[in-house]
């Protein structure tokens, strides 16, 4: 008899018995579709909580961990039946004992690293409490791939939850992992294959090209200050001259302003190399002292000797003073142009005013711009304090900065 026709005789023998178990049905239906809506619910409240947070790759980390841990525990089933003699409910309840102290193991290790940015004993519990789970599980296996299988889940699960572990710790923390001091670029850069900054192949060799003229100069100065012999000195100066003839026909020296200019820091450089023995570099951790505003550099008060050299002049007329006073000015303006802040003994050494009339001047003429930035210069650069007794640079050189560069 057909199912339909069996379930009308049913409920023609039984109308009370069909009616009850139709309500039952009714109520079963209602109560699951309850549940299946809870059910889903929850699932989109997890999603939208915990994985869609998350990146992708994150989520790709737990579904396959969980996969190799499923593997796992599937042969620690078998070990636990088979060499163990498990059965039943005792069975079910322990065969899976160490995965689930790996997966306490490497929550609490999750939690301590979010707290104090190191995984701990932890995380060494879960490396040692799977590889004890991959090498049981595949001491039950029947044949050498089955065995390197069952080695290779646990450790694929444990490498995906330290990578996971590692990117969530950088990105709490900003700490960097360590750096290497011998990879391949460093090997390519020291063997001279690759460069470490992002020149250009022109910018690199126009380097190199200036680098060899200055270091030809500085060859060529020291044997002349050594005295070296004619045959010493012609092979120096041909090499400077091949070199200098070699960076303005590769480089541009001579129409590029910017090469000029480091050309000049590097000759600067290499020329006051013996200047560092002398340099008193600030102690960091001493207390700063306040230091002395720039103006009141420009008006310290003139040294004692050059007090001593003042005298009394014999009195001249208005003509002959005016013309001293403009021989005066056009001595200072001559040394302002090369770069040298004169004395006051010096303007009436060379012009033939009284020094104090000279210092009178001078004390005016050393606040315009071209004599106040060297004065300045001098004193940000290398302490100089101008007193009017001591000249802010030597007359002979260019005021330089600590690195050689000439101040513009």
């Amino acid at each position: 008899m057909p199912p339909l026709d069996q379930l009308t005789a049913f409920v023609s023998a039984n109308p009370v018995g069909a009616a009850i178990l139709g309500v039952f049905a009714l109520v079963a239906i209602f109560i699951a579709l309850f549940a299946l809506r809870a059910l889903y619910r929850a699932c989109s409240r997890f999603i939208r909580n915990y994985v869609a947070v998350r990146p992708a790759e994150d989520i790709l980390t737990v579904v396959a961990a969980s996969i190799a841990t499923g593997v796992s525990a599937q042969g620690m089933w078998r070990f636990s039946g088979d060499v163990l003699g498990f059965d039943g409910p005792l069975r079910l309840l322990l065969f899976a004992f160490i995965e689930v102290a790996v997966i306490t193991s490497a929550v609490r290790a999750r939690r301590n690293m979010r707290e104090n940015y190191s995984a701990g004993i932890d995380g060494i519990a879960v490396w040692a409490l799977t590889g004890l789970s991959a090498v049981l599980s595949s001491m039950d296996a029947r044949s050498l791939p089955e065995a390197l299988f069952r080695l290779a889940a646990p450790l694929v699960a444990a490498w995906l939850w330290e990578r996971g572990m590692a990117i969530e710790r950088h990105r709490i923390s900003g700490r960097q992992r360590i750096h290497w001091r011998l990879t391949p670029e460093r090997a390519m850069v020291r063997l001279g294959l690759a460069e470490a900054s992002d020149r250009t192949a022109s910018e690199v060799d126009a380097h190199r090209r200036l680098t060899r003229v200055a270091l030809a100069a500085k060859r060529a100065r020291a044997l002349r200050a050594a005295g070296a012999s004619d045959r010493r000195m012609r092979a120096a100066l041909t090499k400077l001259d091949r070199a200098m003839d070699q960076a303005v026909e590769h480089t541009g020296l001579a129409i590029d302003q910017a090469r000029q200019e480091a050309l000049l820091s590097q000759i600067g450089a290499l020329y006051n190399t013996t200047a560092l023995i002398d340099l008193h570099p600030p102690v960091p951790w001493e207390p700063e002292e306040p230091a002395t505003p720039p103006m009141l550099a420009l008006m310290a008060p003139d040294d004692e000797d050059e007090r001593r050299e003042s005298r009394q002049e014999t009195p001249v007329d208005t003509m002959q003073r005016a013309t001293m006073i403009r021989t005066a000015r056009a001595y200072w303006d001559a040394q302002i142009e090369k770069k040298w802040v004169p004395r006051a003994a010096d303007i009436a050494r060379e012009t033939g005013i009284p020094v104090d009339t000279a210092r009178e001047y001078r004390s005016l003429w050393k606040l315009e711009a071209n004599a106040h930035a060297l004065i300045e210069a001098a004193y940000l650069e290398h302490g100089i304090v101008d007193t009017g007794s001591f000249p802010a640079v030597p007359p002979s050189d260019r005021i330089l900065s600590v690195n050689g560069a000439a101040v513009s």
